[in-house]
């Protein structure tokens, strides 16, 4: 049921009045109504029964959304209409002229939605008709949430699991063929399949790394330190993790930071941030390539533009860059490790700070992403965080 739809609701109407029930259709048949928070149109189809019998043959049928419950009928009364039933599947309004607290009560006790007390106005029932289809309404929508929710949520452990299962394979591969002597007794003969075992380790150490920044940042319960930090400073503590990689590769990196400036930011939030900008520079750049790392103070905002001379990303993959789990596989990418959380994790960053995150990029040619910030006022931010 997307936005601007029409709901259409089944309506029973049971009382064995004719002009009872015939003044009651002719009232509801043509309500329809749409308000600001309940964007669909609501409109109802009408069926009609006299006797607690006729009704029960009809919730069975038809299985309506709403039912108009007279209390008294020629064959047994209202509640006992709701006893003979399953009336979980249908909201109920009882009416009747014997009104009274203990009716109303015993009526609810039975799973009545509503009571109407005759006589009443027309404008009276399209009221408690409306209510009703106001709360059908709403527990579909969070029927629906919830159903999302655990849709993700299966998704999200699927991939998950996949992540994990593929280098807990090969590590207990390569302990097997240790376990096995395969290459003798002589222990450096086992160099290589430990080192591919501590990088698989390594990389699903980043991974759950990865997981835990990303719901701690989406739920808001992340404690934030605002202080002034220098942001070049920063960058280059990062990269200081990041160089041998880079000096293997032959990788050469300059920051470009032309005003020094100290800028309100949660210090652990921005070594993230320059992690997976940096980390990503060198892991997809080319033996021999370059990264400029550029920081500049634009008002209120920073902006930090980040280029390789990378493999580049094509038009078509960079739609689907700041997903989850996202990577990229071409013949360049297919032996690059990764969770493909880090650009997921910089644009909710990015939004955090009120800022964006932009890529510009030409397959086989290198990358620029740009990251603008808005400074943060560590007043208002220590509060919200505690």
């Amino acid at each position: 049921m997307e936005n601007g739809e029409s709901l259409r609701l089944k309506l029973l109407i049971v009382d064995d009045e004719p002009g009872m029930r015939e003044g009651a259709a002719r009232c509801l048949r043509n309500l329809s109504f749409k308000e600001t928070d309940f964007p669909e149109k609501i409109t109802f189809d009408i069926y009609m029964a006299e006797t607690g019998q006729a009704a029960l043959k009809e919730i069975s049928e038809n299985s309506p959304d709403i039912v108009l419950l007279d209390y008294k009928l020629p064959d047994m009364n209202g509640l006992e209409v709701l006893q003979n039933c399953d009336s979980s599947g249908f909201l109920t309004i009882v009416i009747t002229a014997f009104a009274s607290l203990d009716v109303a009560i015993t009526a609810t006790r039975k799973g009545a939605f509503d009571f109407l007390a005759k006589p009443f106005s027309p404008d009276e029932l399209r009221e408690a008709v409306k209510k009703a289809a106001k709360n059908i309404f709403m527990s579909r929508k969070v029927r629906q949430l919830q159903e999302e929710k655990s849709r993700i949520r299966f998704e999200f452990v699927s991939v998950l699991a996949h992540e994990l299962k593929s280098p807990l394979a090969a590590i207990e591969g390569y302990l097997h063929l240790i376990d096995e002597r395969v290459k003798g007794d002589e222990l450096a003969s086992y160099d290589s399949m430990i080192k591919r075992s501590v990088d698989r380790i390594a990389s699903m150490r980043k991974l759950i790394n990865d997981i835990l920044d990303l719901t701690r940042l989406e739920s808001g319960k992340k404690k934030r330190l605002i202080e002034k930090i220098d942001p070049g400073e920063t960058a280059l503590y990062v990269y200081e993790g990041l160089a041998l990689k880079a000096q293997e590769r032959k990788i050469k990196f300059e920051l470009l930071y032309p005003e020094k400036f100290a800028f309100g930011a949660d210090r652990g939030e921005m070594e993230t941030l320059f992690s997976n900008l940096l980390s990503n520079a060198v892991k997809y750049n080319r033996e021999g390539g370059e990264i400029k790392l550029k920081i500049e103070k634009k008002g209120d905002f920073m902006e930090i533009s980040c280029s390789d001379t990378g493999i580049g990303i094509s038009r078509e993959d960079q739609k689907r860059l700041f997903g989850e789990f996202v990577r990229i596989k071409n013949e360049h990418t297919r032996n690059i490790e990764g969770s493909g959380l880090g650009l997921s994790i910089l644009k909710k960053l990015a939004s955090l700070y009120g800022g964006e995150i932009k890529v510009s990029s030409e397959y086989g040619k290198g990358s620029i992403f740009i990251v603008t910030l808005k400074e943060q006022a560590a007043a208002v931010q220590n509060a919200s965080a505690a």
